[in-house]
């Protein structure tokens, strides 16, 4: 026997001498497994109807979003590494704002007496005046074409045609004319210097040889105001032969040369040349004096306009009353203004100036304040219209 099997044995020997009797007595005291204690088989269940959904409560209404971070300050922007657009060097942006020097009254005295150092600002005049010239300074593509009509002579028609073209021409940079398309001997070139003797008939026949502004120019005369005037022919023989065509002929020559064309119509609204007037303009200005027959006679001035198919020119015209008399007597003028207000576009009044009851060369310094601003006030009326004609070629 190895020295293991002696081990085993030993060991065997030794736990049935030690331990036999007490799991042999163990055993022995083990009662069987009755058949009432075996575990019972599983019961088979029969399957279950399905059940109904349950009923699922509705999903609350979505968060309201927070509103996003405020921007950050542009130092903070520069500290996150945030590449930047580069800064607005724009005029607006860099320079300090500044009170634009006033340019009447005590007000300007006061700034010239401190030699610029105190400066008021401007008065409510000036800013008034200032908002006219940049209405009248809108801008204008193409030929702007504006008629000055009245039935009745003597009311100032002629007058007002060369102060408003010298207002457009003294604060515009385009070119301005004005043509006389008066038949009975028109007079609207004795409101400038006369540099030539040419007429419209003259530039009509030599049509064919005007190329550039400087041909159409040697017909034409200008005045300190830069306002042009092509005359018209003073013989009576010879205007009357003036037609419709004569008209549009002159009108497309001088459209490739100048911004604004004005022209001094007649009397006679019956003219060959009346109809080619109103066929190419886009504006009317319709001129009254401050009496009751100068008012009646512009009342049936557009009265024929509206009978003859021009219901969109008198809607869209601009109505002056000019004051030819120093006193206007018993004639209300804001009820004559207040009548015409509700046929046009815009009504405006010229004062008495006794420089324009003279008749001679218009001057614009020589007119009074009063008249100054008026005349602001027209032409910034007519140009009020000069958007529809921008898109003109």
């Amino acid at each position: 026997m190895t020295e293991r099997e002696s081990a085993d044995g030993s060991v065997g020997r030794y736990v049935r001498e030690r331990w036999g009797a007490p799991l042999e007595k163990a055993a022995a005291r083990r009662e069987p497994i009755r058949p009432e204690q075996r575990p019972s088989q599983p019961r088979l269940v029969p399957p279950r109807e399905p059940a109904e959904p349950p009923i699922v409560a509705p999903s609350p209404p979505p968060a309201i979003p927070t509103p996003p971070d405020p921007p950050r300050a542009p130092r903070e922007i520069e500290r996150a590494g945030v590449d930047l657009p580069p800064a607005d060097l724009s005029s607006a942006r860099l320079l300090r704002p500044m009170r634009r020097p006033p340019r009447s009254g005590w007000r300007r005295l006061v700034h010239v007496l401190s030699v610029g150092l105190i400066n008021p600002g401007e008065s409510p005049a000036d800013v008034r005046r200032r908002d006219l010239i940049m209405r009248l300074n809108q801008p204008l593509l193409g030929c702007y074409k504006i008629a000055m009509l009245s039935l009745k002579g003597g009311v100032g028609k002629t007058t007002m045609t060369a102060t408003l073209g010298a207002t457009f021409s003294s604060l515009r940079g385009d070119r301005v004319v004005a043509v006389d398309a008066n038949p009975d001997r028109g007079t609207l070139s004795q409101k400038i210097p006369l540099e030539t003797s040419a007429t419209v008939r003259n530039l009509l026949c030599d049509a064919q040889r005007v190329r550039r502004y400087t041909d159409v120019r040697a017909y034409t005369s200008q005045g300190s105001s830069r306002l042009e005037v092509l005359a018209g022919e003073q013989d009576p023989a010879v205007s009357e032969a003036f037609s419709e065509d004569d008209y549009r002929r002159t009108v497309t020559l001088l459209e490739h040369f100048y911004n604004i064309v004005l022209t001094d119509c007649g009397t006679g609204l019956m003219h060959s040349a009346m109809y080619g007037v109103l066929g190419v303009a886009d504006q009317l200005v319709i001129v009254s004096s401050g009496s009751i027959d100068g008012a009646r006679s512009a009342s049936a001035t557009m009265d024929w306009l509206d009978a003859h198919g021009h219901e969109d020119l008198v809607r869209h015209s601009v109505v002056v009353i000019n004051s030819v008399r120093r006193a206007a007597g018993g004639v209300d003028l804001d009820r004559v203004a207040e009548h015409f207000a509700a046929r046009c576009a815009a009504v405006v009044r010229v004062p008495f100036d006794a420089h324009l009851e003279e008749g001679a060369e218009v001057d614009l310094d020589r007119l009074e304040p009063a008249t100054r601003l008026a005349l602001l006030e027209l032409a910034a009326a007519v140009a009020d219209s000069f958007a529809p004609a921008s898109g003109q070629a």
